[in-house]
This record gives structure tokens, sequence and C-alpha cells, in this order.
């Protein structure tokens, strides 16, 4: 990052000397936003910094949460610089000149196992520079932030443990709210952006008392919402979340939570990865208080304007949803008759059998998260608030050439203006090419997001009003350029609605076994 110490900001527990960079942005990198959670804070809810005497160097990023390696060959491989527990900072960029701009917090993906707010693909300046203040931040990952045992619940005066990771999100939004008036920002006009696994905390987030009022706007991209384990009591056929901690802490030979917690950080992590832990958010009844698809059945959400959407080539780079394909198109129908049941005939109307691994790809991305999507603009719609559908459909020849086109997560790059010979994307990562028809619509993706933020209506110069999602279906496909269109993909979501209630009265989970990995669907009189 081209830059030189430079401007000091104050915050309540000390002042901060950020970073100039040379596009006429500040950066503060680094910041820490509450305690280390190590030693006998391992597993605690994050408690506040405290304060530091003198001026603290903002000027790198913080270590990230220790996580697992991913394959050398991951399209995300994205290995941070430094990882340890220590692992609570956040960043912001904001303009030289910026006073009581709108603020983007965003939260970042990678399953809840991997990932970090100093991954270049995350850089805010150039957001920063349309005239808003960008907050990154990490967050506790895998075992260290979403692990529950019968001793930590007792250990917790709310009677509850497990979601560490989504109390840490909650944590660096109060920092927000008490901090970013010293950074030019507005604390009443925030704005939650975040893609996968940071796109479903922000859908948890807009359920959970705890987050309530720390944000006034969510932009939700490539979110999912799924069954969670219930911290307690088995449900759909899955063990309690702390049933599962407490085998977890057998396969590791941990006798108790202390011998958990006297265990090297690189090492548990290790271990909990190997033995197979999932991390999830849990309904524990504190953070989060109950099913995330019952709060937003009852229009219990956060009553905000979002903007929620996904991509067309989704799962192409996401292997884990596609089991054994059928070699034919009759084994194939005969899958779908078996895993269906009554509803085989409309699936095989939206995903028909001669191409079978396009069939099964369009219908795990249409149940996972084009689903999703327009559910969450759906039940906002509900609520009387905006809501925003968008459809991202664009490829580009570096990654139609490993038929990766519109994967999960390629439009990083556009939305934060990281596009180019010099932007650093992960090693392993089809690279956009630096070109006028791709800079205008990254400059277009920008615009819509940072004018969101500003006035909760998606504007951008060029491109065409962006309508509500409403009795019309009415969604924005961003392919080469951008153009509203209605509907998106019908029938599809009824048709996924549909096999997701069934499944549901059923008592049958529902997380990525979706499409042809999906279990025999309960009848209809279950």
């Amino acid at each position: 990052m081209s830059a030189a110490p430079a401007t000091l900001a104050h915050t309540v527990d000390g002042d901060l000397a950020g970073l100039d960079l040379a596009d006429g942005c500040i950066a503060y990198l680094g910041i820490p936003y509450a305690q280390p959670p190590c030693g006998a804070l391992r597993w605690r809810p994050p408690l506040k910094v405290a304060p530091w005497s003198g001026v603290r160097e903002a000027t790198r990023f913080g270590a990230a949460c220790v996580q697992p390696p991913t394959l050398p060959e991951s399209l995300y491989r994205d290995e941070p610089a430094r990882m340890s527990e220590d692992c609570l900072f956040l960043n912001v960029w904001k303009p030289a000149r910026a006073a009581g701009a709108p603020v983007m917090v965003w939260i970042h993906g990678g399953s809840l196992r991997i990932g970090h707010a100093g991954s270049s693909l995350y850089d805010g300046r150039a957001l920063a520079r349309r005239g808003v203040v960008v907050v990154s931040l990490n967050y506790r990952l895998g075992i260290f932030g979403f692990f529950a045992h019968p001793q930590l619940r007792a250990e917790s005066p709310h009677e509850s443990c497990g979601n560490y990771g989504l109390l840490d999100q909650i944590a660096a939004l109060h920092w927000v709210r008490e901090n970013i008036a010293h950074f030019g920002g507005d604390p009443a006009q925030v704005t939650v952006f975040g893609e996968s696994a940071g796109a479903a905390s922000i859908i948890e987030l807009m359920t959970s008392p705890l987050a309530r009022g720390l944000f006034q706007r969510a932009i939700i991209q490539s979110g999912y919402m799924v069954w969670h384990p219930d911290l307690t009591r088995a449900s759909c056929g899955q063990p309690s979340a702390e049933a599962a901690g407490a085998a977890l802490a057998g396969k590791l030979g941990a006798a108790d939570v202390a011998a958990l917690r006297a265990r090297e950080a690189g090492e548990l992590c290790a271990a909990a990865a190997s033995a197979g832990f999932i991390p999830q958010a849990i309904i524990d009844g504190w953070v989060l208080p109950r099913q995330i698809v019952e709060v937003f059945d009852s229009g219990a959400q956060a009553p905000i304007p979002l903007i929620a959407g996904f991509n067309s080539g989704e799962v192409r780079s996401l292997p884990i949803f596609l089991p054994p394909l059928p070699q034919t198109e009759p084994e194939y129908r005969s899958r779908v008759a078996a895993l269906f049941a009554d509803l085989a005939g409309r699936y095989l109307e939206f995903y028909p059998g001669p191409d079978i691994k396009e069939s099964a790809l369009r219908a795990a991305r249409d149940a996972f998260y084009g689903w999703s999507a327009e559910r969450l603009v759906r039940a906002q719609g509900r609520l009387g608030q905006a809501a925003f559908l968008y459809y991202f459909d664009h490829d580009y020849p570096q990654a139609v050439a490993r038929d990766l086109a519109a994967f999960h997560g390629c439009e990083l790059p556009y939305e934060f203006g990281t596009l180019g010979a010099r932007a650093a994307l992960p090693p392993n990562w089809p690279p956009p090419p630096d070109e006028p028809r791709e800079r205008a619509l990254s400059a277009m993706i920008m615009e819509y997001f940072t004018g969101f933020a500003r006035t909760g209506t998606p504007q951008a110069a060029g491109g065409p009003a962006w309508q509500p999602f409403g009795a019309d279906h009415a969604f924005l496909q961003l392919r080469d350029g951008a153009r509203m269109a209605s509907p998106l993909l019908p029938g599809r979501f009824e048709l996924h609605e549909e096999l997701i209630a069934r499944r549901r009265r059923g008592n049958q989970y529902w997380f990525v076994n979706v499409g042809l990995a999906s279990p025999p669907l309960p009848p209809a009189s279950a």
C-alpha cells in the first residue's frame, strides 16, 4: 500500500496515526476493537479494549484469526500474512475531508472457517473515494468463533455459548457507533455489506436483538438462509450444538473446557478441522432467538432497506454442492424421481436432463443462494421496506476459459474497484481484464452501492433506475452493463420454497444438502 505515516485520529480508546494514501484517502489499519480473546478469554464474549496512552500506529493490518490452510489449487486461497488468536482488529478508509459521511461496514466471507479483513480483495480506498467511510473487520472463525459446550453455557450469565464470531461483529458495530464520527462518518447512517458467510452473518444480525439499531441498511451478496443448530436441543435430526461440542472435545482428547483452553491455538485449529468441525451460528435464545427463517416469516427481523442478490455461476467454483452425478439421462431422471417424489416433474421442468452437470449446478445455485436472496427481498417488502434484488450475470474471458463464468465471489473486484494489473488478487483468481467495459461496470456497481448507503436508494449515473422488488418482481441484471427485468428465473424459487417447507414440516434439516445432494423429500402429509 503506497502511503506515508500521517494524519492522527482520536478514538475513545486513544489516538491513532494512519496512512495518507496518494489518492485523497486516509487509511487506519489494525485498530483493536476488543481485548485479545486469548487464554481465559477464549470462548467468552468480547470485552471492551483497554485504552492506551500516546499515539498508536495504525499503518498495517492486524493479525487474522487462526485458520486452517486452504488447498494450494483453491480459487479462494488467500493466506493471511499473520495469524493469531489476538485478531479482533478493524480497518477504516476515509476521504481526507470526510464529514457526516455514510458508513459502509464490510464483513468478509469464508464459510466461517477462513478469511480476513486484510485481504487485498477488500481494499476500501476506491469506495472511500466515492464519499463514504469504509470499515472492514476480523472476527473469530472456526472452533474459536462457533464452538459450544455445556461447560461454556454454565459459565455464561445468559446461559449461552457458541456465537462468539457474531458477538465480535456486534462489538465492532458498537465501536463504529462510538468512534466513527472521529473519522468523518455518520454513526446514524451505517450500511453493513458482506458476501457469502459475511452475508449470512448479516442475515443473522438482522434477527439478533443485540444488533438492533446498530445498522440502518444492508447489502447481502450471495447470502444464505439455512437451518441452524439449537444450543441445547436436538432438531431436524441433528444433535444440539453443545452435544456436538462435547463430542468434539472427546475426539480431541480433552476432559473439559479448561483442557481445551490450554491447547495452543494453531494445534487446536488443525485438530478441530481434522475432526470435521463445521462452524455455524447457533440458536441460543440470546444472540439468536429462534430459527432465522422463522424470524423472517413472522416479520420480526430488522425493518431496514436492503439489497440482496446472487451470481449466475455461483456453484461452479464450489464442488461441495455436487455429489457424484448420474452418467445418463435415464439415471438422472430416476435419481430426481427418488429424491423429489411428487415434485419431480416440476424439478425436471426447470432442471432437465440432457446437460446433467449444468442442470445440477443451476439447481444447487437456485436452492441455496437464489431462494435466499428472493426470500429476503420479499420479506422486507412485506415490512414496507424498500428491497432491491440483483443478478450478477457477467463473465469475462479468463473466467470463461476455466468454466467459472460469474462464479461465487467474482463481483468482489468490481465492487471494490480493484481491477487492473496492479490489483493484488488472490493467486488463483481469474483476473478480470483492465478494459473500459470492465471499469465501467465496476464504477456502476460502486455507484449503486454507495448511493444506497447514502440515501437508501441505489442510483448510478448511466445506469437504469433500480426499481424495488415488488408485485412485478423487478430485479437488476448486471451483465456487460445493467438493465431492469422481471421476473428472475420464474417458478424456480416457488419450487424451492415448497421443497424446503416440506423438509421443515418433516423435521429434515437443510444446509448444503440441496439439489442432487438432497435427502429424499418427506411426503406431502409430513
